[in-house]
């Protein structure tokens, strides 16, 4: 029996990850993905996202565009972590007519109400779809099966200030709304994937190698010596080469965070991560904590748990899967046909 998934993405390198993760696994049906402004433009993000998956062989799924920037605040970029256009040293192009004339918000909720109490969400950038999906439609949380998402931190340090994560500090006021709105009783607490648990998964040179193994490949220095041969593994070499070099600098370790399919991959299978039931708030003024996410983890609030969690993961039964889909992937799709 398959999971039905929609995914929201602002792909970036580990979103791409994310994207092949999903299509590789034989427990989801990936309904369809859309696109938000995050780690760069939307018109980036969804040039990015219909390209990954028409390289692994998915040009079926539907690649529609939500907000082009956050509900209230300027948009940031992080070209830095992803590359100027969101895939590192990789590079990719789409066939313009590619791209759906549906709304990304359209088809979050068009897919909740077609299918309702089925379809797991995962989104895996900032919360601006989501949280604008919300808005047209208040009983988005119950009509999905759940709501998965990836972003805060809780007992780690951030990754942009001292207890922030990206995507919460992207849109911190989207993120507010939709923490709000599972506060009032959907289906089933949204789980969330914060950098506790995303940070014990690192992908490393020795992970890559052994995908280009299935695919007959070898590497050097994260390169496939038949690249042309190969463009999905090229691609993942190249995206990941970048994305390594990043963590080098400034995560003393040369590998790479897998934050968005370590996402994917506890929205398909939940026994993945151990989970607190807890209230979340996301701070949208501090002068230095905006976008925090402040969890009631001692219910002083007296309010109701409004998320799950998770402190605690399987990292390495991930990786292993993670590796192991991903070159069954290249091994069918890798030579672009």
């Amino acid at each position: 029996m398959t999971t039905p998934i929609l995914l929201d993405v602002d792909t970036g390198i580990d979103d791409a990850l994310a994207l092949l993760y999903a299509v590789a696994s034989t427990e989801a049906r990936l309904v369809g993905v859309s696109c938000a402004a995050g780690n760069v433009s939307l018109d980036e993000v969804t040039t990015n996202t219909a390209a990954v998956l028409d390289l692994a062989g998915h040009p079926e799924v539907e690649v529609a565009p939500g907000c082009a920037g956050p509900v209230q605040r300027p948009l940031m970029t992080t070209p830095e972590t992803h590359g100027p256009t969101g895939t590192g040293y990789g590079t990719l192009e789409a066939a313009p007519d590619r791209i759906s004339g549906r709304s990304g918000i359209d088809l979050i909720v068009d897919s909740a109400r077609a299918e309702p109490g089925e379809i797991t969400l995962v989104a895996l950038g900032p919360l601006t779809n989501v949280a604008v999906a919300l808005r047209r439609e208040p009983r988005l949380l119950y009509l999905l099966k759940r709501l998965v998402i990836m972003g805060g931190c809780f007992t780690v340090a951030g990754n942009t200030a001292h207890r922030t994560e990206w995507n919460m500090h992207v849109d911190p006021e989207a993120a507010k709304e939709v923490f709000a709105a599972a506060g009032r009783g959907p289906r089933s607490l949204p789980l969330v994937m914060p950098l506790d648990v995303t940070e014990q998964a690192r992908l490393l040179p020795h992970h890559v190698a052994r995908i280009a193994e299935a695919a007959g490949a070898s590497m050097e220095s994260l390169r496939p010596l038949v690249s042309d041969a190969h463009p999905l593994l090229s691609f993942i070499a190249d995206a990941l080469r970048f994305y390594m070099e990043f963590h080098d600098r400034y995560d003393g370790f040369y590998g790479a965070f897998v934050h968005d399919p370590f996402a994917v991959a506890a929205a398909l299978d939940p026994c993945l991560v151990s989970t607190a039931d807890t209230t979340v708030d996301v701070e949208t003024s501090g002068e230095l904590t905006t976008g925090e996410t402040v969890a009631d983890f001692r219910r002083a609030w007296g309010r109701e748990p409004n998320a799950a969690v998770a402190l605690d993961g399987r990292a390495d039964l991930f990786l292993e899967r993670l590796v192991t889909r991903i070159a069954g992937l290249v091994s069918r799709h890798g030579g672009g046909s």
